[in-house]
């Protein structure tokens, strides 16, 4: 059989179109091997000690959350901070399922090696910290400043250092005895320790430390250290750097909010007040940042909150006096404990809350829920909460608390 021309160019453009998709898919491996090797890598060997009478220049990022007295840097993390802020989950038009990065939870099997080598190493680091009973130093999402006083100091003596602002979230640990375990130190903490640490938090929502941060959170140490007096160890910073710029990219992959809205017709449909009783009946009650938030009593966790769907907060006054036309029932997907559980109490809530508002559950397109859908979106919480899981951040640990926090 003869082949025309046409054929044999289809032939060739097929072949082609083959070898490009092994290439592709190569090169992809390869950068999937070196995120996951790259965002938990241990920084003990960068420490570099200095001297209590030596200056380091440093570099952090801000606090944020529950840390209201430190400055975020506006120049620090924008992007990121905008790609890491608010997903919600919803399957697009054509998909009726979602499934997390590729990067994070589907590994190939003949890279097997690398990638278990890297999960070994962390859950080896991590599982120290997971099992205390209170907050411990955590090296693989904090950058690690250790000072040895020349005596015994009591935390107090540390004002200057644990009042700090250096961009990030920073924490103080102690310990009374060496290799006894750290405590977490406020100015009031009782007792002398003789070695110290200071912990700076390497990304959060707003972003990844940047390196001027780091910078100054160093400078910071670096000038305490001949005040107490101490000897110093600091990481290097541009490997710091690094590492909270491939944490950041991780979290960003991981990081999933899911939104069940209820919503009417009428733009001020349901009065404020009427908002706020079946809130409240429901179990929600009104937070200072303008939303409503339903808590688990027995151990004061936020499973998922309520907010105006005109994306304006709720305040007392407001919903005393105005009126809207729907609200957003989020699940933040890291922050909960149990996700699932979580979310089938969320997925109740709403189909209540619409039903005595005579109010429609939709999605973020406006298309309605049904029983369907609302199963298809319970699997992207299943497969958000493995994602996270094989990233080795427990969905409402310490550890994703701090990663995920704003």
């Amino acid at each position: 059989m003869r082949v025309s021309s046409l054929q044999l160019g289809l032939i060739v453009a097929g072949v082609l179109l083959v070898v490009g998709v092994l290439i592709y898919n190569a090169w992809q491996e390869r950068r999937i091997k070196r995120r996951i090797a790259q965002a938990f890598r241990a920084p003990d060997n960068s420490l570099q000690h200095v001297t209590a009478g030596t200056r380091v220049e440093p570099t952090m990022r801000p606090a944020q959350g529950d840390e209201p007295d430190a400055d975020p840097d506006p120049d620090a993390g924008t992007d990121a901070a905008m790609m890491r802020a608010s997903r919600l989950a919803i399957p697009p038009e054509d998909d009726a399922t979602w499934s997390p990065p590729v990067e994070i939870i589907e590994h190939d099997p003949e890279a097997g090696d690398v990638l278990e080598t890297a999960s070994d190493a962390v859950a080896t680091r991590i599982a120290p910290a997971a099992a205390s009973a209170g907050a411990q130093p955590d090296r693989d999402i904090e950058c690690m400043v250790v000072l040895q006083p020349a005596k015994p100091l009591a935390a107090g003596a540390l004002a200057a250092g644990l009042h700090a602002r250096v961009g990030k979230r920073l924490r103080w640990f102690g310990r009374a005895a060496p290799g006894s375990p750290w405590v977490l130190l406020n100015a009031g903490t009782p007792g002398e320790f003789v070695e110290l640490s200071a912990c700076m938090l390497l990304a959060d929502r707003n972003g990844a430390a940047s390196h001027a941060q780091l910078e100054t959170f160093v400078r910071v140490m670096s000038d305490l250290a001949p005040m107490l007096p101490a000897a110093l160890s600091v990481p290097d910073v541009a490997s710091e750097a690094d590492r909270a710029e491939a944490l950041d990219r991780l979290c960003a992959d991981v990081d999933v909010q899911v939104g069940l809205t209820i919503l009417k017709e009428d733009p001020a449909s349901i009065a404020g007040t009427r908002l706020r009783g079946v809130a409240e009946a429901a179990g929600f009650r009104l937070a200072p940042g303008g939303r409503f938030e339903w808590t688990q009593d027995d151990i004061g966790a936020v499973l998922y909150t309520m907010q105006n769907v005109r994306n304006e907060p709720f305040t007392v006054d407001t919903l005393r006096t105005s009126a809207t036309n729907g609200v957003v029932l989020v699940l933040d997907v890291p922050r909960v404990a149990d996700p699932l559980r979580a979310f089938d109490h969320m997925k109740l809530a709403a189909k209540r809350i619409a039903h005595t508002l005579d109010g429609e559950l939709v999605d973020d397109n406006r298309r309605p829920l049904d029983d369907a859908a609302l199963a298809a979106i319970r699997k992207q919480v299943q497969s958000a909460a493995d994602a996270l899981l094989a990233c080795r951040i427990d969905p409402g640990s310490l550890r994703a608390h701090a990663l995920f926090g704003a």
